[in-house]
């Protein structure tokens, strides 16, 4: 096989993986979804329950109180207090925000 042959294969397997992405990182309802190779950025609507799909597990915003949200990613429920992070069923969750209208969370592998 010649470079050229293997750089199109590399560059091919980069467009899948990035296509995948995409697929997997799915919105749900009015939340946002921001994902690229470190993992999603969610920002959730503050009022009501609220969930999406992204790297292939569920993530839902349960509820805010006193900055602290109330997460469940993957079937395991987590609190977590604005600026923190913490693990939930293998993937690092962390709340970056909380205003009057959202909550954005971090989800990494």
């Amino acid at each position: 096989m010649t470079l050229c042959t293997h750089s199109r294969r590399a560059a091919l397997g980069l467009a899948t993986v990035a296509v995948a992405l995409v697929l997997t990182s799915c919105g749900g309802g009015s939340s946002t979804t921001d994902c690229g190779l470190n993992g999603c950025t969610i920002a959730f609507p503050r009022s009501g329950e609220a969930a999406v799909s992204v790297l292939g597990i569920e993530a839902r915003l349960l509820g805010v109180q006193d900055d602290i949200a109330d997460i469940e990613v993957a079937g395991q429920r987590v609190r977590v207090p604005v600026g923190a992070e913490t693990e939930a069923a293998g993937f690092t969750v962390g709340v970056e925000s909380v205003t009057a209208s959202e909550v954005v969370v971090s989800v990494r592998p």
